[in-house]
């Protein structure tokens, strides 16, 4: 498996992305930078909990390292 083919995965699974989106702005709204950066980290290791996966969090980290320039 690679980053490749669990990131189509991961995008066949998404339901509501533009839902999302919106809540992750609105959990983020009055928040300082230091703030958001810190609600950014316990969501990324309470969403990794519940993949529990550690080769899909594997190729997820590559997917996003590759997509963020």
């Amino acid at each position: 498996m690679n980053a490749s083919s669990d990131h189509q995965a991961i995008d066949s699974r998404f339901e509501d992305a533009d839902g999302f989106y919106e809540q992750l702005l609105d959990a983020h709204a009055g928040l300082t930078r230091e703030q958001s950066e810190a609600l950014n980290a316990r969501l990324v290791l309470l969403l990794a909990n519940e993949v529990g996966d550690a080769r899909r969090l594997a190729a997820c980290l590559a997917a996003a390292r590759a997509a963020g320039g």
